[in-house]
């Protein structure tokens, strides 16, 4: 990533000091390498006192000429700081690397740490900066894996969410003394008719969702933060997508997924705010306890295995039947273009509704859910293929609500029994989160009204 001397969020003029003191030890090549300083962020904890270390290096001072060559510009990068999250309403990304943490501590202070130096590493790799600038030791680990320098921010947001587990644990004991601030909306999802999971790649105390334009970027920023986290804080399980598989924003194409199809043409978009805030945003009354949540949403995450093989033999007539569109255009089968409402009323011969009853369209569509809308952050994923040579592929399926009680979990409940699709799909993993508000002007670290 691009490597300047501003600081995050807001830009410090800062002189390079050429005291003795502060002069740079020399490197392999003999040449000293100057160095402008940075305070040390307050840290505690032991996952994140491994990175105080990292945040107190300096940056590299180049000739003004290089300097402004590596300044991220405006149109390659997101701001981090805001009354809401990136990464939700934000224009979707092609890449993902999404990933879940269990914390390895019971100490409130080390959680707070973590948060503290995740929140401060985000706002430098989403500019398109390095992690803590460059050590001032050459002896010493490098603050940043590199992978990612000359890149540019490539569009990077990152999205964090807290699980269900972070309040309470499997035997109901207050971990950090959050239970009673627990979300009542925030449980482990249930498990739907034809589920087939795998408890080691579902839920998670903690999340973080990496988009970006450039694969390398995304993975750089997970890999960093789990960096971060050694020591209070371990992997749990992750997952890479490619190919979003919905539009957020009015400018996108509906992309398609790896049936062919363009799914999600009716998906929330951001240049409508009303239903945004009326789908999306929790509001400062939805829960008297969870008053920390409002203007954060709730993510769901399930990986859903795709049988392609057997789809890739089945006959058009059915695929089309199956979704309710037309595969070409998506236009849905009661007539029209991929934007024109589905008629749900209209038959064919013999009285057959031209939208099959069991059509995923008809069952995931508002006016068959009372009303309830999702915000889709999908991606197609493939992990090589199996014992039998079959593709191991799918989609990691993600979407914000105001609501999963209402939103989400009927809706599923009802296609995981009726759609003609579930012959074709199994779910493999399955998660919620709860996704505080953005970090806000004078916040050290995500979620912090949580913890006031």
């Amino acid at each position: 990533m691009r490597d300047d001397s501003t600081g995050a969020p807001q830009t410090e003029a800062g002189g390079h000091d050429e005291s003795a003191e502060d002069t740079a030890p020399e490197g392999r090549d003999g040449r000293r390498r100057g160095v402008s300083r940075r305070g040390i962020l307050g840290l505690a904890g032991a996952g994140a006192a491994l990175t105080a270390a990292g945040f107190a290096g300096g940056r590299l001072t180049g000739s003004a000429q290089e300097q402004e060559a590596a300044a991220p510009t405006a149109s390659d990068s997101y701001p981090f700081y805001g009354e809401h999250q990136g990464g939700i309403v934000t224009p979707a990304q092609d890449r993902m690397h999404f990933a879940a943490f269990d914390l390895r501590t019971d100490s409130r202070d080390d959680l707070v740490a973590l948060l503290t130096a995740w929140t401060a590493a985000a706002a430098e790799m989403t500019a398109g900066r390095p992690v803590g600038g460059d050590p001032t030791s050459y002896d010493a680990p490098p603050n940043d894996t590199g992978e990612a320098e000359n890149l540019s921010a490539g569009h990077l947001t990152l999205t964090f969410g807290f699980g269900p587990s972070l309040f309470r644990d499997a035997k109901g004991r207050d971990r950090f003394g959050l239970a009673a601030r627990q979300p009542q909306a925030l449980a482990r999802l249930p498990h739907f008719p034809g589920d087939n999971l795998d408890a080691a790649r579902s839920d998670g105390d903690l999340c973080v969702q990496a988009c970006a334009d450039d694969p390398q970027v995304a993975v750089h920023a997970v890999r960093n933060l789990s960096r971060i986290a050694f020591g209070t804080a371990s992997l749990r399980w992750s997952q890479l997508g490619f190919g979003r598989t919905s539009s957020t924003s009015t400018a996108q194409a509906t992309p398609r997924n790896l049936f062919g199809f363009k799914d999600g043409t009716a998906n929330l978009k951001a240049e409508d705010p009303d239903l945004v805030d009326e789908h999306v945003w929790v509001g400062a009354g939805d829960d008297a306890a969870a008053g920390w949540l409002a203007g954060g949403s709730y993510l769901v995450a399930r990986r859903i295995a795709m049988n392609i093989e057997t789809w890739d033999r089945t006959s058009l007539r059915e695929q089309e039947t199956l979704f309710g569109r037309d595969r070409r255009e998506g236009a849905p089968l009661s007539g029209g273009t991929e934007f024109s409402e589905p008629d749900f009323a209209l038959t064919g011969r013999g009285g057959v509704p031209l939208m099959a009853m069991n059509s995923h369209v008809r069952l995931g569509h508002p006016s068959q859910n009372n009303g309830a809308r999702m915000l889709r952050r999908g991606y197609n994923y493939t992990d090589g293929n199996d014992s039998l040579g079959r593709l191991d592929a799918g989609l990691f399926f993600i979407a914000y609500v105001r609501d999963p009680r209402t939103q989400y979990v009927p809706m599923q409940t009802r296609m995981a029994r009726e759609d003609g699709i579930r012959e074709y799909l199994q779910h493999r993993a399955s998660a919620l989160f709860a996704v505080p508000p953005g970090v806000r002007e004078g916040e050290t670290h995500i979620g912090q009204a949580l913890f006031a």
